[in-house]
């Protein structure tokens, strides 16, 4: 009796063992065709292809937590894939925008393999407006291939400037530093500002510059003795009645010399606080040169004391030292900028260079042109010659110029010659973009010595061609 209960005691375990083993193997033959291709599915789909990723998409499967058979799982917070990247720049900007989500993305120049999905992403370059910002996390930045520009402020290496106020000492003058500062404020790399100097009886000429520039300007303003009350009181007309891109980007900054301090000087808060009467005539209507303080003085406008505290206090890196009464061609911010982001060969010489701009004279009344085929027509009619041809023509005479005129129109803003300030043009005085690199003018040099621009200037010279007229306008000489 007792054998015939150990073998049906074996018999029940082998049962058992075998009864498992046929389970497990028909269970491992089911999960090998079906739940192992969920599987893999789900792994390539959970961010392994980082060109694709979606992020709302991810975080809304994250929040629901459930899979298409109805099981729970846990996800994990999106990984930083890339510890080396760099920060988003703010501005300007390269977006993406993916078939499932509106978010704008910060694209990084960079190529890795991915698995195609069908998805289409398209980029489309472009520089936006200063005063706007996007923030972008590391988590949404996405990775593209080598042909996307690389961001401006990876190029453009360079460092915020302070647009505080401050008085200093400047060899024999005072200067009031960012006496008058504009709404607008930029980064270093994401416009070009327009340096100039002048008295208050030019500040006319704020209306249609700012029209064709729109971008910052850094103008210092030479006000001595009686000239600063008229000064200040001219500042206020212009922001408040000239124009309202007056308030939006000019800096002002005011200079008078040590003899010649004016008897009451507002602190720099409280310039703005009283508001122009519009209902007036401006402060420089009819007020001629002989009339100022400075002239019955018979002090020397000290123009290049002006042209280096206007070109010192800029905020971007690149600069356009120029005179007030010179209007620069629509849109060259932008052209330039778009340019510089190209990186066509001639920006990649290490050499130093700068990038000057032709200059014309207009007949007075003359429209101001508002590109190059519009300026070669007024060439030809004779309302338009080179600047300064009658009174000094190897003074503004850019190599190659004959042949840019008749130069096909282009879109954009290219390279059009490389030369320097040597032989037939050592003469020349170009008004150029350059950078805070470039030497300062000469400040023992003065207005009424008429040479007092140029010292030793050994950068290439850039000549540019676009299809707008490539430089600035002077409207005050006529050409009869």
């Amino acid at each position: 009796m007792y054998t015939m209960l150990a073998r049906r005691n074996w018999v029940l375990r082998l049962s058992i063992i075998l009864n498992v083993a046929v389970l497990l193997y028909v269970g491992t033959h089911i999960a090998s065709k079906t739940g192992g291709a969920d599987f893999l599915e789900e792994l390539q789909d959970s961010g392994r292809n980082l060109a694709f990723i979606d992020l709302g998409q991810q975080q809304q499967q994250s929040a629901q937590g459930t899979s298409e058979g109805g099981s729970t799982r846990a996800e994990s917070s999106p990984r930083t894939f890339d510890n080396h990247l760099p920060p988003a720049p703010q501005s300007p900007l390269i977006e993406t925008q993916s078939s499932h989500s509106s978010v704008p993305s910060t694209i990084q120049t960079k190529k890795v393999p991915t698995k195609p999905t069908g998805k289409d992403v398209s980029t489309t370059p472009e520089l936006s407006a200063p005063s706007e910002v996007v923030s972008s996390t590391k988590s949404e930045q996405l990775i593209v291939s080598e042909s996307a520009l690389q961001p401006l402020e990876e190029l453009i290496k360079c460092h915020d400037r302070s647009t505080e106020p401050r008085t200093a000492q400047r060899s024999d003058f005072w200067v009031l530093y960012n006496y008058v500062t504009p709404s607008r404020k930029y980064r270093c790399f994401e416009s070009i500002t327009y340096t100039t100097h002048a008295d208050y009886t030019f500040l006319d000429n704020l209306g249609p510059l700012l029209d064709r520039w729109r971008g910052p300007v850094s103008l210092a303003m030479h006000a001595p003795g009686a000239d600063f009350a008229p000064t200040v009181e001219a500042i206020r007309y212009a922001r408040d009645c000239l124009s309202p891109l007056v308030a939006e980007y000019v800096t002002f900054h005011v200079f008078f010399g040590s003899r010649h301090v004016p008897k009451q000087v507002p602190a720099a808060d409280k310039v703005t606080l009283e508001q122009a009467n519009c209902s007036l005539p401006a402060p420089w209507t009819n007020v001629t040169s002989s009339m100022l303080y400075k002239s019955k003085s018979k002090i020397l406008y000290p123009v290049n004391i002006g042209r280096n505290i206007a070109r010192e206090m800029a905020a971007t890196h690149y600069i356009l030292p120029s005179d007030i009464e010179l209007y620069p061609s629509p849109g060259l911010i932008i052209d330039f900028l778009q340019m510089v982001q190209r990186q066509d060969p001639p920006l990649k010489h290490a050499n130093p260079k700068v990038f000057p701009l032709s200059i014309f004279e207009l007949q007075t009344g003359a429209e101001l042109p508002l590109n190059k085929v519009q300026l070669v027509s007024m060439m030809n009619n004779g309302t338009a010659i080179q600047f300064h041809k009658k009174l000094c023509p190897g003074c503004h005479n850019v190599p190659k110029s004959k042949e840019w005129l008749t130069h096909p129109v282009n879109p954009g803003l290219h390279v059009f010659h490389i030369g320097k300030r040597t032989g037939y043009f050592v003469h020349w005085e170009p008004i150029f973009i350059g950078t805070h690199s470039d030497p300062l003018y000469d400040e023992r040099l003065s207005w009424e010595g008429k040479s007092d621009k140029m010292t030793q200037l050994a950068n290439a010279l850039v000549v540019l061609s676009s299809a707008a007229e490539d430089g600035e306008i002077e409207v005050r000489i006529s050409v009869g």
